[in-house]
């Protein structure tokens, strides 16, 4: 097995950029393999595959013997990462599986894994499904209102922005977009359907905010939606309770978030071991908890990989450990 230092040589030579690909730039690449990986010879799963830069880093960093599992709901997601990676697969080094994370314990079982040394969640939308208008996930597109991550799945964005009451509109707006001007936005919208389009959608938004807050609110209010049509924050609690219970003693779990609303709970669960944050400690004064944060504090991107990929600018590490 290669000495762990070389491991590390190898990987300190900017992966943000070796392993980005016309389908997707991966985050924080040298970081994730860095901090995620214990065993050279182990199983990882990276559960958000997008265009599979964090995997093809894992497998160039584990021996021969490693293995990586990818787990993606997007069938454009797959089909990228089964041509780009088909000899990882060939070799039986990599296997791929349609599904949602938050069926984590579900997926796992059905590929015969009771446990892993690693599991990578990079939350969020990929470069990819913003870039490709008819998905519905950009205001800077012009496209169907659609924002489902699994084109199986039977709520979309048209469904949200057109037939839901205002009251719910807004609470999704506020809640998931955290946006401040959710009321009236909520009620500016209900008053011009039917929206058919995400151009028609961001225009409504514009018009109804001062032109130095444009996009920001504009990504607000399609973040909330986005969140609402995938269940993002359900999705992201389900995963956290299943790496518990699937991941090994001394394993890790590496996940990368975008907004406040993830990286909180994604902060909670790894000190607290539970969904709520709270920290429970034994006779002895000790937390009782499954988990021990690997860095005190998040890991973020430098500013070469932010001039790179600007997309990289709010995206938080965090990293803990099966104990």
């Amino acid at each position: 097995m290669p000495d762990a230092d070389d491991k590390g040589a190898q990987r300190r030579s900017g992966a943000w950029l070796r392993y980005a690909s016309a389908y997707h730039a991966p985050v924080l690449c040298d970081a994730v393999v860095q901090g995620l990986v214990t065993d050279w010879r182990g199983v990882y799963v990276d559960a958000t595959l997008g265009g599979g830069g964090h995997a093809a880093a894992l497998l160039d960093a584990l021996d021969e013997g490693g293995r990586v599992v990818g787990i993606d709901q997007d069938a454009d997601a797959l089909e990228a990462v089964g041509v780009r990676l088909h000899a990882a697969m060939a070799a039986g080094r990599l296997r791929l599986l349609r599904g949602n994370f938050g069926n984590l314990g579900m997926l796992l079982d059905a590929a015969g894994l009771s446990t892993i040394d690693g599991l990578l969640l990079d939350l969020g939308v990929s470069s990819h499904q913003l870039d490709t208008p008819v998905r519905g996930f950009s205001h800077r597109g012009d496209g169907r209102l659609d924002m489902r991550m699994d084109d199986r799945a039977p709520l979309t964005a048209d469904e949200v922005v057109n037939r839901w009451d205002e009251a719910e509109l807004r609470r999704v707006l506020r809640a998931y977009g955290e946006e401040p001007r959710a009321s009236p936005l909520a009620r500016r919208i209900v008053a011009s359907r039917p929206v058919e389009t995400t151009r028609q959608l961001a225009d409504l938004v514009r018009s109804g905010v001062p032109s130095r807050d444009e996009q920001k609110t504009l990504a607000r209010v399609f973040q909330g939606i986005r969140i609402a049509v995938n269940d993002e924050l359900g999705v992201l609690e389900r995963v956290l309770e299943a790496a518990t219970r699937y991941i090994r003693p001394g394993g890790r779990l590496a996940i990368i978030s975008y907004h406040s609303l993830e990286d909180r709970r994604v902060k909670r669960y790894m000190r607290a071991g539970n969904l709520e944050g709270e920290v429970h400690r034994d006779l002895y004064g000790n937390t009782e908890s499954p988990w021990r944060p690997v860095t005190r504090q998040a890991v973020a991107p430098d500013d070469a990989e932010i001039a790179a990929n600007p997309r990289a600018r709010s995206a938080r590490l965090r990293l803990a450990e099966r104990i």
